[in-house]
């Protein structure tokens, strides 16, 4: 079993459950302190490798995911995973398409549809799911 994210670091998300993920931007250094060990990263386009288990979703900047089933296996994967490891979702700013996953993550988890985006804007970062079409994927989105 890894040491698990510090609660308290930078982009980390805390659960209801107890499971905490990193979120992060692509397009900013690496945060200080220990590495992940599996990252969801969403983009338009593949991105380049990294040293650590990691899976591609394909989602276009300001959009919805590409493969709504796809995001959701890949959620079930950063859900699992969050249990013993290190786990990072991340898509270029770090903003729309990462605080759309983590709130549809929040519903796995157990947070009710209608206080997702809230949940995440509140634990993560306040301008979370950024556009209205990204908002009403994580309404829409069922726990399983």
């Amino acid at each position: 079993m890894s040491e698990g994210w510090d609660p308290a670091a930078p982009g980390v998300l805390t659960l209801p459950s107890g499971r905490r993920v990193r979120g992060r931007g692509r397009g900013a250094p690496l945060p200080p302190g220990p590495l992940p060990e599996f990252g969801v990263y969403l983009l338009g386009r593949r991105p380049e490798p990294v040293p650590w288990d990691e899976r591609w979703v394909r989602w276009p900047d300001f959009r919805t995911p590409a493969d709504p089933e796809d995001l959701r296996a890949a959620l079930l994967q950063v859900w699992e995973r969050a249990v013993d490891e290190r786990v990072e979702v991340a898509c270029h700013g770090g903003t729309g398409r990462t605080g759309t996953a983590l709130a549809c993550l929040a519903i796995l988890d157990g947070v009710p549809a209608a206080g997702a985006v809230e949940f995440v804007r509140a634990h993560y970062r306040p301008r979370a799911v950024e556009t209205p079409g990204q908002r009403r994927f994580v309404a829409r989105f069922a726990p399983r």
